[in-house]
């Protein structure tokens, strides 16, 4: 009982029925639950001892080759009108090769399980602790007004940034610093302008950059501009602004941010924040 409640809080679990099959056994199968990196719950009629170890194969059809792990039984679970009977076993700890193993498989179901994106967005930061600040913004924007979920994704420089917007799925906002190593915001912006695939994205600068650097950002067409220290309210509320219309029945969203209003196009320096208006 002691493994299983560290193992829950050490790892993430997924909900997660999966066929399982006994080595030595012809005609027992199993179905998993709650997978995770240390342990899974088996659903079984088979009878164990707490404590028995049992060598497993699991199966998961089209996501991964079976995987053989020795587990040990550390919980039953006796059938009842709504729940199934079962064990909850864990991988015992001299056998770490068996932990990697399963370590692994959680990791590939998990990304198999892990819904489509509503939105995608790009942050260009080279700052991870910065980055990861935004993201938890954005997601959080992401559960209070229902919106969906965020695909946040993260690029420490312009080139990198620029290969990614290049590739497929495309991205639908855009959020850059100016001052990074490589190709800068500024000139991040200046070659997306001028790729008519990406000459419409929303973009948002974030940065502590001076004036010459926002004008020109302004001339460039960016959504917004928020001025180091970002408040994370602002961020989701400019990002908020600029995400593309749903898509009406049958048709694709339209992929733009920006306000229809040609005065409003852009953000001069002594311009209303996009946010505001």
């Amino acid at each position: 009982m002691v493994a299983m409640g560290r193992e829950r809080r050490e790892y993430p679990r997924f909900p997660l029925i999966l066929a399982v099959q006994y080595v030595g056994a012809d005609t027992v199968l199993g179905y998993t639950e709650n997978l995770s990196a240390g342990g899974l719950f088996i659903r079984t009629e088979r009878e164990f001892a707490i404590g028995e170890r049992v060598t497993l194969v699991v199966s998961f059809p089209q996501l991964a080759a079976p995987v053989e792990l020795q587990v040990e039984v550390v919980r039953r679970r006796d059938a009842s009108d709504d729940t199934p009977a079962g064990v909850a076993v864990c991988v015992p700890d001299d056998r770490p090769e068996d932990r990697v193993q399963l370590a692994d498989v959680a990791r590939v179901v998990a990304r198999a399980r892990e819904p489509e994106p509503t939105w995608r967005l790009l942050l260009v930061e080279d700052n991870a602790l910065v980055a990861s600040m935004y993201g938890a913004a954005l997601r959080r924007l992401s559960d209070d007004e229902h919106l969906g979920g965020f695909g946040i994704e993260v690029a420490k420089d312009g080139s990198a940034a620029l290969a990614r917007l290049r590739q497929p799925p495309p991205i639908d906002v855009l959020v850059t610093d100016v001052f990074m190593p490589g190709m800068s915001g500024v000139e991040l912006v200046e070659q997306m302008r001028g790729d008519p695939a990406l000459a419409r994205l929303p973009v948002i600068v974030a940065s502590s950059s001076g004036e010459a650097e926002r004008a020109r950002l302004a001339e460039l067409g960016v959504a917004a501009f928020l001025p180091k220290p970002v408040g994370y309210q602002d961020l989701a509320r400019v990002v908020r602004s600029v995400l593309p219309a749903p898509a009406p029945p049958g048709g694709e969203p339209a992929r733009t941010g920006l306000t229809a209003d040609p005065a409003m196009r852009t953000d001069r320096p002594d311009a209303i924040p996009a946010y505001r208006r």
